[in-house]
């Protein structure tokens, strides 16, 4: 009787996290003023108002794995809002406005799908198995949407501040700051979930665990600032053909990329592209960049962008050899820590939260922008996709996107664990997405 208690009792802990999940995608769409929600704020996205149907879409089709009651009643539209895009060929969405449905739709979509499922999770009218229970499909669709949050945060980023409607946001604590090099002992580093337990959820690219030995190097000790970086742009280094492959050289001329997408020059100063407004480049924040990039930077530097494995290393591991949950212990984020789980619209000083340091003295490892490494997004051994959403992750196996940890300001504790990973494509300048370097430990630090 207990454990049925407890079930229920948990069952309905991921029910309210799904309702303020709803609320936190909702209160983005407030930002965003009624008239530009049929704006495509990046061009290799969707424009606003497909996001506006998509997450409602996802989770119906999602419960119907386990729900045969939940009939289709708009399938134009369950189809319309199914996917979202990634084109990895160059092409890009041609679209027009005029080619979706009006709001008012749209909006009654949402509601119904809302209504529909919200009466099945709370009458218990589902079936379950071990491998698709409710419990499952509820955590997909709570990480499924506020992994969307952040997707529509950098999105609306990008939009002209005059069609968003304005929050303020707290002042970051400014914090000293001096760029150094730490070194990280040769040791282990444990990527990965251990199997599959109902207690515990990961995404399936996350199974499964293992370790590996990762050779001694030295990494920095804080993010590269936009202040390190624009030190590489105004040497002439930024478009010098030498630092980039072939390639990203290509996108880098076709595109005519000159600077970083958050970067706006005027009258020959720098400014930044904050959220809701603009400000001379704040030096000690991370830089906001495409792997693409990072890639180049770390080249001029004579560096390279780290591994999964030391990434890990240095964010979890200990002199002692055990491993943290944590970088800085195994206490669970909370505030003051750093600067996530939507604490911030924009960037922090890369020096703002010393306890967000590893054994190491690595500092910042989570939160203020994710971290580019060099690994190419694949399985762990024993990999097996989610029966219920095969191409989550496979689809992306095909060599062309790169691993990201950390978290930023927009990403939800939940997925600030130790194993959960991001990728994106090496020529995407819009995401919350920064780097540190590595070098080898006989290589002289700069």
């Amino acid at each position: 009787m207990l454990a049925a208690q407890n079930k229920t009792i948990d069952l309905q802990v991921l029910i309210d996290r799904l309702a303020e999940a709803r609320n936190c995608t909702d209160k983005l769409f407030e930002i965003v003023r009624s008239d530009s929600l049929y704006e495509r704020p990046i061009p290799e996205r969707h424009r606003i108002v497909f996001y506006v149907g998509h997450l409602e879409a996802f989770d119906l089709n999602l419960f119907r794995s386990q729900v045969p009651a939940l009939k289709p009643f708009a399938p134009e539209f369950d189809k319309l809002f199914a996917f979202g895009i990634d084109p990895v060929g160059g092409g890009l969405p041609t679209d027009q406005p005029d080619d979706w449905p009006q709001l008012a739709p749209v909006n009654s979509y949402r509601n119904e799908v809302r209504h529909l499922l919200d009466a099945m999770l709370q009458a218990g009218d589902f079936q379950s198995s071990a491998h698709n229970s409710v419990e499952l499909l509820l955590n997909v669709a709570i990480e499924h949407r506020l992994m969307h949050a952040e997707t529509l945060a950098y999105m609306v980023h990008q939009l002209p501040f005059g069609r968003k409607h304005w929050q303020p946001q707290r002042s970051p604590s400014e914090g000293a700051f001096r760029a150094g090099v730490l070194q990280i002992p040769e040791g282990i580093a444990t990527l990965g979930l251990e199997p599959r337990d109902a207690q515990r959820f990961g995404w399936d690219n996350e199974f499964e665990a293992f370790e590996t030995e990762v050779p001694a190097f030295r990494i920095d000790k804080y993010m590269v600032t936009n202040g390190e970086f624009l030190e590489f742009l105004r040497s002439g280094a930024y478009d010098n053909r030498q630092f980039w492959s072939e390639e990203n050289w290509r996108w880098k001329q076709e595109r005519n990329i000159q600077h970083p997408a958050f970067w706006i020059q005027r009258h020959g100063d720098w400014h930044y592209r904050g959220m809701f407004e603009e400000s001379p480049l704040p030096l000690n924040w991370p830089v906001y960049v495409s792997w693409a990039e990072a890639n180049a930077y770390a080249k001029w530097a004579h560096k390279s962008l780290p591994t999964e494995a030391q990434w890990h290393r240095a964010a979890y591991g200990t002199p002692q050899g055990s491993e943290r949950t944590y970088p800085w212990g195994n206490d669970v984020p909370r505030p003051g820590l750093g600067n996530f789980d939507f604490s911030r619209w924009d960037p922090a000083p890369v020096s703002s939260f010393p306890l967000n340091e590893s054994a190491f003295g690595v500092q910042g490892q989570l939160g203020n922008g994710w971290e580019w490494t060099e690994s190419l997004f694949g399985p762990f051994a024993g990999f097996q996709p989610f029966s219920f959403y095969p191409g989550y992750s496979a689809d992306f196996f095909d060599g062309k996107h790169y691993v990201m940890k950390g978290g930023s300001a927009r990403t939800e504790a939940s997925m600030l664990r130790r194993s959960f990973r991001n990728w994106f494509q090496p020529r995407y300048q819009y995401a919350y997405a920064g780097f540190r370097c590595v070098s080898n430990e006989n290589e002289t630090a700069d």
